[in-house]
């Protein structure tokens, strides 16, 4: 009988442990996952950003070509230079609150990842 009672004990252990190593394989794979789709979204981000950016500039030359064009006087051209920086300014102002909101929230998107497998 003690050995009838010693192999159910050996058998429950048994299954214990393979729940909590498939419990584990799922929480591997489920970051695995979590930090592929984190990834694939910054490289897409990345590439709309560049983009975004390359237009503005664009735009940014072709602005300052015009006005350029238009400026008859050293006086003109001081105060295009100054409406020019100006403007660069407040891109790069604009470009750095966006690039670090989305810092923010790659962040969040990470500790959510990763603070979501600890818990389980």
């Amino acid at each position: 009988m003690s050995e009838l009672s010693g192999a159910n004990v050996v058998a429950e252990e048994t299954a214990k442990l393979s729940e909590r190593v498939a419990l584990s394989n799922k929480h591997a794979l489920e970051l695995l996952v979590g930090s592929q789709q984190i990834i694939l979204e910054e490289i897409l981000f990345a590439s709309n950003e560049a983009l975004d950016r390359t237009r503005t500039e664009t735009h940014l030359l072709a602005e300052f070509v015009s006005k350029l064009a238009g400026v008859h006087s050293v006086k003109g051209i001081q105060t295009m230079v100054q409406e020019c920086g100006q403007h660069q300014l407040d891109f790069v102002r604009r470009d750095c609150d966006r690039l670090f909101k989305h810092g923010q929230r790659l962040i969040d998107a990470s500790v959510n990842l990763v603070g979501q497998r600890w818990r389980n």
